[in-house]
């Protein structure tokens, strides 16, 4: 038996056979996350990269390397990790769920709204788990500040402030062609923004979204072209406004800002980066001039939603209705990036 065994899976053996398809720094830290719940009992691989495949078979004892998705499924694996390029996740997360197979995704679900649409009907229609890695989501600071926000301590809010900042860019060449990324940084580092908004305020609806985007500093008025900055207004139901800012490259002093500031009429809350780091937070609840510290680092955050997924696979789940929200997410996108099909895709989802 795999040192990775654990608990009872899907069909009475002893722990959950996986497949991971894309195996760089991402896939491999989920895919360690994962065996580490010790609820994994075989481990599938595939990546074009044999460096990165090799790692990867590296971090479970009873781990095999495959040729593809195709391999894995006829492997008979309860679930698939997807971690490949943007413009693979929709068409290898539906072939995974119409096979029977339940799904983990690298954000973004779909490029659009329309594709992430019919990922979540494949998942339904097929009764799969299905979920997305929103990592940020699971940080002690993001959980304690959405607490704030829906029980009411923080009393009606009326504003937030959403940033993500990445003083780099992405190294690898796909993320600069939206029609393999879906965009710029509003794909790579906007979702994000808009999936902790949305998700702290309990998904209202988006009424307005105004927003600029610019390519090394020249206004864009072309889709075709992946944004490098991006400043946008969105109004929510409630009366809600939030301004959202997040660049690739900028001259931010340290390696990145990340911010949420959710202000309500009895106080304020917010996640904000140490140091310019992308992993340590600290979270604040404030009124008046006084704050209280909800969160500090460390806190060990990434493989949170990856072992959550293996956790509920592993007690037999099936579809999971909330995903539905993941289209709002990707709606939300389609329109900050001027995409006029956000309608329809808004019909598909219905």
């Amino acid at each position: 038996m795999s040192k990775l065994a654990g608990k009872p899976a899907p069909g009475g053996r002893t722990g959950l056979r996986l497949g991971f398809l894309g195996t760089g720094w991402i896939g491999r830290n989920r895919m360690a996350a994962i065996c580490a719940t010790g609820l994994v009992d075989t481990v599938f691989v595939s990546d074009p990269d044999p460096v990165c495949r090799e790692e990867a078979l590296a971090l479970a004892r009873d781990s095999h390397a495959v040729a593809g998705l195709n391999a894995m499924l006829n492997e008979g694996v309860d679930g698939v990790v997807i971690a490949t390029p943007s413009a693979l996740h929709a068409e290898q997360a539906i072939h995974a769920l119409q096979s029977g197979t339940a799904v983990f995704c690298q954000k973004p679900l779909g490029r659009t709204a329309a594709e992430a649409a019919a990922v979540v009907a494949a998942a339904r229609d097929a009764d799969r788990l299905l979920a997305v890695d929103f990592s940020y989501r699971r940080t002690r600071a993001m959980e304690a500040i959405a607490d704030r926000v829906q029980s009411g301590a923080l009393g009606r809010i009326y504003a937030v402030e959403c940033v993500f900042h990445n003083a780099y860019g992405p190294n690898k060449p796909w993320f600069y062609d939206p029609r393999l990324s879906g965009g710029g940084c509003i794909m790579d580092l906007g979702v994000h923004l808009v999936d902790l908004l949305l998700w702290a305020l309990g998904f209202p609806e988006v009424d307005t979204v105004h927003v600029r985007r610019f390519a090394k500093g020249e206004p864009l008025h072309d889709s075709d072209v992946a944004e490098d900055h991006a400043l946008a207004m969105l109004s929510l139901a409630g009366g809600i406004e939030a301004r959202l800012a997040c660049s690739w490259n900028l001259s931010a002093g340290q390696d990145a800002v990340i911010e949420m500031r959710f202000h309500g009429t009895k106080g304020s809350a917010s996640m904000v980066n140490r140091d310019g780091s992308f992993y340590d937070f600290h979270g604040w609840a404030m009124q008046g001039t006084a704050c209280e510290t909800l969160a500090e680092p460390p806190d060990d955050w990434g493989g949170r939603a990856s072992s959550d997924w293996a956790g509920r696979l592993a007690q037999g789940r099936g579809f999971d209705p909330a995903v539905d929200h993941l289209v709002a997410v990707s709606d939300v996108l389609d329109r900050l990036r001027g995409d006029v099909s956000a309608a329809s895709a808004r019909f598909v989802a219905s």
